[in-house]
């Protein structure tokens, strides 16, 4: 990449923060990164067994993807690594391609974000709308949750459908199966996580819950007692050492056929990646860069698949536990990714005893923290149309899956919005007389009289496609035929194709019918566009007038 194309993307974080490094910054950073190492153990291991996977492959991502987004991000705090967001996009493509199909998408989405990242289009992942982040968010939750309850209630159930009513269906048929002792270790597991905080606010919940757990299920398998909750060892091999490289499909026909998947992975990493990283700047003050993040985002989705992993974004709760404990700058990051290599290598066959009643614990917590419930109570008072674009979007992505959630939200949000966009723009007309200063700054009149044999128009509003048809339309309900029509545009901001499409059939149709047309008022972006078309040479520059006072003298 040349030197004036990496001006203009920024460098990563990493390179900015060392300048000026000093020992106290380490000190806190390497506080910051231990503490985030330990929060991000228990939920590396929850979300990696949650998503299909074994708990090595989301501890491996977490330290690959750690790093990478740390040491080459555009934000100076982000932690990346797996997320709840993930588990059920991940959980699918694995059900219906395999753990192979799923490491060729998500490399594919981290060639995506890279992409977006080069192409400087970071900040248009922002125009997303709040209340389909909002409505994705909630659904994610509500699955999430979904997907626990076999752990929580202990259910025998060899195979669970992947739909959600038919998981809820299959649970209520084997009910009989629940074991009590599931059920406690997970309320014991939400209880701690809640109240460690509130005894200290440094202990990391999450963890306390699965030590304390573990030691509790490890008891009462010695002593013999019955129906004590499944481990992760009673599921999964937990390989501890350095993951080997693997070889993946990168075939036409793979790619093809793993486009959609990949898009998703995307498109959520994107937007969790950003957001993360947003929130981080309200805390820190800081600014982050999104291009430089995007970029980060998507080396590690395309690193981290050749060793296992599965897909990587910023993750908030670490990220904020990150900025809570003094880390302010990516070397706490790194701290955190080595930290937990560290915990991989030396003591990763105790997870095996973890029960996985108590990592579900983690992930009821996980998916409360998600659901956002206040912010979609605040939307139900707002306008109707956030409404339905929050509701169509959270059942699609609980009953279908967040690909057609995501599009069919963003479709119905921008016919919405245009709904609402013509609603605002209005269209009146005058045939006596009018107050030339109505709708002003200020505070004055100035009554003109409409000569005979003349109509005003006036539009208000963004003159596009939606009121280019209705102008059209109000103007053909008018049955008599005027000597001159006056088109007032001074409070047009701008103008789509349609709107100058429809302005030059105007101006052909006025011309037929020997019927005089001059717009007043035009603004510069306007005018510019009507320059540009060749519009403004077709209705005549001298019938393109400053103000209404000139118009009127126009057409006398």
């Amino acid at each position: 990449m040349s030197k004036e194309k990496i001006a203009r993307i920024g460098l990563p974080e990493l390179y900015y923060s060392l300048q000026g490094y000093t020992k106290e910054k380490f000190f806190k950073d390497l506080i910051a990164g231990i503490i985030v190492a330990i929060v991000a153990l228990p939920l590396a291991i929850a979300f990696g067994i949650a998503s299909g996977v074994s708990p090595t492959e989301g501890i491996i991502t977490a330290i690959l993807g750690g790093f990478i987004v740390s040491a080459l991000g555009g934000s100076t705090v982000q932690i990346g690594g797996p997320t709840g967001a993930f588990i059920v996009i991940v959980f699918g493509i694995i059900q219906e391609f395999g753990i192979a199909g799923l490491a060729v998408a998500t490399v594919m989405a981290g060639a995506m974000l890279m992409l977006l990242g080069f192409l400087r289009l970071g900040t248009v992942i922002r125009f997303i709308p709040y209340p389909i982040i909002l409505g994705f968010t909630a659904g994610i939750a509500v699955t999430i949750f979904t997907t626990q309850v076999k752990d929580i209630l202990g259910l025998q159930i060899e195979s669970v459908p992947g739909d959600f009513i038919g998981k809820w269906q299959t649970y209520f048929a084997h009910l009989d199966s629940w074991n009590p002792w599931s059920l406690l270790f997970t309320v014991l597991a939400v209880l701690t996580i809640v109240y460690a905080p509130k005894i200290h606010r440094q202990i990391p919940g999450s963890l306390l819950a699965l030590i304390v757990l573990t030691l509790g299920g490890y008891a009462l398998t010695s002593f013999g007692m019955p129906n004590a909750p499944a481990t992760i060892g009673d599921h999964f091999t937990f390989t501890s050492g350095l993951p080997e490289f693997q070889t993946l499909d990168l075939s036409v026909a793979t790619l093809k056929k793993l486009l959609p998947s990949a898009f998703t992975i995307a498109m959520l990493g994107a937007i969790e990646s950003l957001l993360s990283a947003s929130v981080a700047d309200g805390v820190t003050g800081a600014r982050h860069n999104s291009n430089v993040e995007l970029i980060a985002q998507g080396a590690a989705n395309v690193v981290v698949p050749f060793f296992g992993g599965i897909p990587v974004t910023g993750a908030i709760a670490r990220t904020m536990t990150n900025i809570n404990n003094g880390g302010r700058t990516p070397v706490a990051g790194i701290v955190h990714a080595v930290m937990l290599l560290a915990i991989l290598l030396f003591l990763g066959p105790l997870t095996a005893y973890i029960p996985l009643a108590a990592l579900a614990g983690v992930l009821v917590i996980v998916s409360y923290n998600m659901s956002g419930w206040r912010s979609c109570l605040a939307i139900f008072k707002g306008p109707k149309s956030d409404i339905v674009v929050l509701l169509v979007t959270f059942f699609l992505t609980v009953l279908i899956d967040l690909t057609v959630a995501i599009e069919i939200g963003m479709l119905l949000a921008v016919l919405l919005f245009m709904r609402r966009l013509q609603k605002a723009t209005g269209i009146t007309r005058h045939d006596k007389q009018f107050d030339a200063l109505s709708h002003s700054d200020t505070d004055r009149k100035e009554v003109l009289d409409v000569p005979d044999g003349v109509d005003v128009y006036e539009i208000a509003g963004p003159f596009f496609f939606g009121m280019a048809n209705s102008f059209d339309e109000t103007m053909r309900q008018v049955h008599h035929k005027p000597t001159a029509r006056i088109v007032r545009m001074r409070r047009v901001p701008f103008v789509d194709s349609t709107a100058l499409h429809n302005l030059s059939m105007m101006a052909d149709f006025h011309k037929k019918q020997g019927i005089h047309l001059v717009l007043s008022g035009i603004q510069p972006e306007v005018y510019k566009e009507l320059e540009q078309s060749g519009l403004l040479d077709e209705l005549g520059r001298e019938n393109v007038c400053d103000n209404i006072h000139k118009a009127l003298e126009r057409v006398r």
